[in-house]
């Protein structure tokens, strides 16, 4: 897929497999530019840790820094981080690696573009460029590739760390008091005996929904967050995806399953707190004072809300399995967002500068313990050690979907409010879908 592309841009004579030894031709050191939308410390131009004016811990700091000159003289280079906005690193993508002179030798990509940059034969395939027993092919120690929905090659990559692997991920929260009251048991133990399922999930749900002052209005509901949050989960909880390769699957039967368990929760059941479409913060934080027995939460809502100062406890816990799902098989982290890395097709010595930047990423020099040392403001946000296992758990279960980057202005209040049912809903996007994922598998 990319090599043909990439020859049919006219760049193919330009991917060299760089030197067997690693190292610049040229007695002149090489500048390698790193391309990002913001701030990055440290490089070449660095002259004391204090540079980066968020220095919280010297001696790791220092370290940062010390790598620099390390890198440097092994490979007789510069370093350079080059802040380009985040439309800018766009447009030169788009541009120079077209015209068959990128501005960078890596570029820091939103998934949200590069994943398209990729698919159109912007990216160097790292599996032409490096050994079969590379560390990004084997223990994945400094990095790891990305999925992009493609089998042929490997065309971006992020770093790994412990912060890595719990960033993204977001859990299905309870307030322990009301299912206590309720005389529920904890959905983490029945996750455990394997009966966590949508089926109790919507039980739970009949059951926390309550008049509580008998004024015949609702005023507890069952659940309550953001819709995009909820697509995503109960999409990945039941073993399926909107966008998982070039042929859409929003028409698909299990996601049927999905759109019609969110129909029913708003506009059957009632156990969904309704949709305030005038202040999209209130539903991710409607939890705060009492108003819902589930939602969602993650790691920066938790501090952003100080979780631990709530008047009730806290639990999060696995999404419960939906009825094409397996706890075997299930994903529960979207990898499709974030950010990664890409050689951009056309880079002089393409090795040389994974190289470069491998040993760049590698300040701790595979001592991954002092890499990820110090977790304490997640551990903070998890607040208790079951909490953060069952982060640790979902961040280690990572799908790829593409639904929510393809830049499609979807409108799921009319699932939510009831002015469409699951079937017209899909009859509605599937083309919209479908159209967009020719536009970046083409």
């Amino acid at each position: 897929m990319n090599t043909k592309k990439v020859i049919a841009l006219g760049l193919g004579a330009a991917m060299t497999m760089g030197l067997a030894a690693g190292v610049s031709a040229s007695d002149e050191p090489r500048t390698i530019t790193i391309g990002t939308w913001y701030d990055h410390y440290y490089d070449s131009t660095n002259t004391d840790i204090y540079d980066d004016p968020s220095v919280a811990d010297e001696e790791l700091a220092q370290k940062h820094f010390d790598i620099v000159k390390e890198v440097e003289d092994k490979y007789n280079v510069k370093i350079q981080f080059q802040n380009l906005t985040y439309t800018g690193i766009q447009e030169s993508i788009n541009n120079s690696i077209l015209a068959g002179t990128p501005d960078c030798d890596i570029y820091e990509v939103d998934l949200s573009f590069g994943i398209g940059a990729a698919l159109n034969g912007f990216a160097t395939n790292l599996e032409d460029i490096l050994p079969e027993d590379a560390g990004i092919f084997t223990d994945q120690t400094v990095f790891s590739p990305v999925d992009i929905g493609v089998d042929d090659g490997v065309y971006l990559f992020q770093a790994n760390s412990a912060e890595m692997l719990l960033a993204n991920t977001y859990m299905l929260a309870y307030n322990k008091q009301m299912l206590d009251a309720a005389g529920l048991e904890d959905p983490n133990a029945l996750y455990e005996r394997g009966e966590w399922t949508w089926d109790k999930w919507r039980e739970y749900m009949l059951a926390l929904t309550q008049d509580t002052d008998g004024d015949g209005v609702t005023d507890v509901y069952g659940y309550g967050s953001r819709w995009d949050f909820l697509v995503y989960n109960l999409l990945m909880s039941n073993g399926t995806g909107i966008a998982m390769s070039p042929t859409e699957t929003l028409s698909s039967p299990e996601v049927t399953e999905v759109l019609d368990f969110i129909y029913n929760m708003y506009n059957v059941d009632h156990v969904a707190n309704p949709w305030n479409a005038e202040d999209f913060d209130y539903n991710q934080n409607c939890y705060m004072d009492g108003r819902v027995a589930f939602w969602i939460d993650a790691a920066w809502i938790s501090s952003a809300n100080e979780d631990s100062s709530l008047s009730f406890d806290v639990v999060w816990c696995p999404w419960p399995i939906g009825p094409s799902g397996s706890e075997e098989t299930n994903m529960f982290k979207n990898v499709s967002s974030g950010n990664a890395y890409m050689i951009p097709a056309g880079v002089e010595d393409p090795e040389l500068v994974y190289n470069v930047f491998y040993d760049w990423q590698n300040w701790y020099h595979d001592d991954t313990d002092l890499r990820d040392g110090d977790l304490t403001w997640w551990e903070d946000c998890a607040i208790t050690e079951e909490n953060y296992e069952v982060m640790e758990y979902m961040g280690a279960r990572g799908g790829f979907d593409l639904w929510n980057s393809l830049g499609l202005d979807w409108d799921w209040t009319q699932l939510l409010n009831g002015e469409m049912t699951a079937a017209q809903f899909q009859e509605s996007y599937k083309q919209n879908v479908q159209d967009a994922l020719d536009s970046f598998y083409k």
